[in-house]
Formats: C-alpha cells, sequence, structure tokens
C-alpha cells in the first residue's frame, strides 16, 4: 500500500489531489484481499480504473483508492460465435483491436475510446452507432456485502444508453473484476451511424468495409475530434465527452424544439439534428445544443476550455484544478438550459467530492 498517491497523473483530465491510501490489485484474490482489508480497519474504498472517465476533487480521495488492474483475456468458439472472457485492468482499445485482428464482428466502432475493460459496462459506453452492451453477456464482480464473486447477466445490467445498473441502482455495491462478450466469427461491420457511413464512402471503402476498414475509419474520425489520448494534442487533457447526449420524452422535446426554433439558431435549410432513444424518446446531440447556445469550440474560461475541435470535451489547457472545471462545466450547462431549456448531465464519475458539491450538476449522490 502506498499512501498520499497523485491521482492527476493517472487521470486523463490531469487534474484532483491525492489518494489517501493506495493499492493497485492485479488479481481477483488481490482484489478480494484488499476489500477484505478495508472492511477490517473501516477504510471507504474508492475503484478507480484507466482514469479516462473521471473527475478528481482538489483536496483528493480519503479512505483507500483501489486501482483494479485485473489482466488476463482467453475465449472459447462454438460455431460463428466467439465468447470472449477479460479482466477488468485490461487495456479497452487493445482489447478491440485484438478483436477486428481476428475477424470478430461486436466492437469494431468502439476503437480508440480509452480506459480499461471494466469501465465498458458501467458507464455502457458506445460509438458510432455501437454499444457495449450490444455485445456484454456477463459481467463479474465482487459484492462489497458479502464478499463474494458474482456474474451478472445482460438483463442484470440493465443497459441503457451510457448507463447500467452499476451507475444506478447498484451504484458502488460491485467491484468489476472481468467482462464477457458474445462476438460474431466472420462477421460484418457496423456502419449504423451517418458519419461513419460517409467517411467510409469518402475514403474508398467497398459496400460492406472489413472490420479493419471500419476501425481505421472510427480511429481517424475520433482524432479529427481529439478523441485519441495522443501526445503533443492540445486537446488530449480531458475525460472526452464531458456531457452525455440529452435524451427527452415526447413533451419534453417539443419544448425543446420549440425553444430553439424560436431562438433562430438553424441554419438555412437545417433540420434539428435528432435521433431515437426508444419508445416514445428522442434524443439530441449534447455538442450541437452546446455550440448554438454560444460556446463555440475553443472557447474557454483560462485555464479551461473546450476542445478546438470538439464541443463535447472539456479540456484542462494547463493548471487547471477540478473547481475550475467544474465551473466550467455548470457555465455550459447553465448557458444550455437558459436557451433550450435542456439539461445537460455530465458523464464522468466524480471521485473525492462531497454529495452536496456536485448534485446539482450530476443530479444525483456520487461515490
Amino acid at each position: 500500500m502506498l499512501l498520499d498517491v497523485p491521482l492527476a497523473p493517472r487521470t486523463t483530465l490531469g487534474v484532483g489531489g491525492p489518494a489517501a491510501r493506495y493499492i493497485e490489485a492485479r488479481t481477483e484474490e488481490a482484489v478480494h484481499e484488499t476489500l477484505a482489508w478495508a472492511r477490517s480497519q473501516r477504510l471507504d474504498v474508492t475503484v478507480l480504473g484507466g482514469g479516462s472517465n473521471v473527475l478528481v476533487a482538489d483536496r483528493g480521495v480519503d479512505g483507500l483508492v483501489l486501482r483494479v488492474a485485473v489482466s488476463g483475456v482467453n475465449h472459447a468458439m462454438e460455431g460463428d460465435r466467439v465468447t470472449l472472457t477479460a479482466g477488468a485492468g485490461e487495456s479497452w482499445d487493445a482489447l478491440v483491436a485484438m478483436t477486428v485482428e481476428q475477424g470478430w464482428a461486436g466492437l469494431e466502432c468502439l476503437s480508440g475510446i480509452p480506459g480499461d475493460v471494466g469501465a465498458a459496462p458501467i458507464q455502457n459506453i458506445g460509438a458510432y452507432g455501437q454499444e457495449a452492451g450490444d455485445v456484454i453477456t456477463f459481467v463479474y464482480g465482487i459484492d462489497r456485502r458479502s464478499g463474494a464473486t458474482v456474474g451478472i447477466d445482460r438483463l442484470g445490467c440493465r443497459f441503457g444508453y451510457r448507463d447500467s445498473v452499476f451507475k444506478r441502482r447498484a451504484s458502488g455495491r460491485f467491484v468489476i473484476v472481468g467482462v464477457t462478450f458474445s462476438l460474431q466469427r466472420g462477421g460484418s461491420a457496423a456502419v449504423r451511424y451517418a458519419e461513419l457511413d460517409r467517411h467510409l464512402r469518402d475514403t474508398g471503402a467497398p459496400p460492406s468495409p472489413s472490420l479493419a476498414e471500419v476501425r481505421k475509419a472510427v480511429l481517424e474520425l475520433r482524432r479529427r475530434k481529439s478523441m485519441l489520448v495522443e501526445a503533443g494534442d492540445e486537446n488530449a487533457r480531458s475525460a472526452g465527452s464531458f456531457f452525455v447526449n440529452p435524451t427527452l420524452d415526447e413533451a419534453a422535446f417539443a419544448e425543446a424544439r420549440a425553444r430553439i426554433e424560436a431562438a433562430n439558431v438553424l441554419e438555412p435549410g437545417e433540420n434539428l439534428p435528432q435521433f431515437v432513444a426508444g419508445p416514445g424518446r428522442v434524443k439530441l446531440p449534447a455538442a450541437w445544443l452546446i455550440e448554438r447556445a454560444g460556446f463555440k469550440k475553443g472557447a474557454g474560461d483560462g485555464p479551461v476550455g473546450l476542445s478546438t475541435r470538439h464541443a463535447l470535451a472539456i479540456v484542462n489547457r494547463g493548471g487547471a484544478t477540478a473547481e475550475d472545471i467544474l465551473r466550467f462545466a455548470r457555465r455550459i450547462r447553465d448557458g444550455v438550459l437558459a436557451r433550450f431549456g435542456v439539461r445537460l448531465v455530465p458523464e464522468p464519475v466524480m471521485l473525492g467530492f462531497r454529495p452536496e458539491e456536485v448534485e446539482d450538476l450530476v443530479g444525483h449522490p456520487t461515490t
């Protein structure tokens, strides 16, 4: 165990204070032992993965920060189905790259997303028409109440848009140690997203592109938006998409559409961008709302600003604090709410904050 370990270098935003106590557990057994020890010491445990979707408080995190680094990848085949299980500490993009190389369809559009495998089911990560929850069959976690390892099937995960049981009803209960996916050997690549389809056609890809061609296209699109963590990129210190695309019921959508039309922010001939998000629900692109509310790419406030390439990413330009990030996020949230009546909710997990410090922003208590 290490004491007073800086957490800012362990996150992609690069802000926040230290962990009072820090342990990196590389095996499931080590996770069990760490949790048992923390219970005996009556210490709160905060789980940290790859650090790509978190904001750490400036004071740091009390208790114990547990870095889950469980490794290992194995698979089994039955017909054209591949059952793939990966440890929670495996690199997400490395896993996706391996599946593409092997010709196993199901994760190709999720290329380039930073972080670890264990975070995938919590956020139900998604991009370009695919979601992790589409192919996750089981999530294995250690129940903090009983200390036992349990397997939770897809139905029990209650996947939704950027949502799962691990964010809501079971928030903080399970420490995820592994995830199983069901992929299709020799399956076709998923090209469901208009932007991805256009890019493939513009670059001369065949009508039925390969998994490798789709992965290459996704990486290029993410690179153009600075949504890859790459050295030398001025926008690299971010948590990716800071806000979730809002999903509205029919009444709320009708009100938002009326306010958008009244604000006269649609370009000549432009239609309001919208996507079906389930029965009676519509999803609006948060980046579009942010820009039309007056926050252009690159807009900022001192050490914090929007990415110069994507209005959905809040960037630490250097020397920012967590409080700077929150202040700027509230400014964006309030601007969109005042203009269009749509409330944006942050996607990153808030670590080390007291509930009352961020409840107005996240809408519910945090871990």
